[in-house]
């Protein structure tokens, strides 16, 4: 079964399109690992405070997911991530969650 690899990201009000302007001008180099399947970049709900995002990868297995994360394809993709706090659009770092998938229908 597969695994998802999920991050929540809470965005300042008003910068919601710089945020997706990085995701969308990085180089994720995901496509070059094994065990890719689908990524995705998910808005959800709005408060006073943040937007609330999600990035949703799809992996064939955790391995996959955990050989991700010590390669120089996830270093050079993430390297430029992060920005000063007073100029990130970014409240916090983002909240990792990981799931292995027990039931697929479809």
């Amino acid at each position: 079964m597969t695994f998802i690899a999920m991050n929540r990201f809470k965005i300042r009000p008003g910068r919601e399109g710089d945020f997706e302007t990085i995701w969308k001008n990085r180089e994720s180099r995901l496509n070059e690992m094994k065990g890719f399947q689908e990524f995705r970049l998910l808005k959800g709900p709005k408060t006073e405070e943040y937007s609330l995002y999600s990035s949703h990868v799809i992996w064939d297995s955790q391995d996959d997911f955990e050989a991700w994360t010590k390669s120089e394809q996830f270093r050079n993709s993430h390297r430029n991530a992060r920005q000063n706090e007073g100029e990130s659009p970014f409240i916090g770092h983002p909240q990792f969650e990981g799931f292995e998938t027990v039931l697929e229908e479809g």
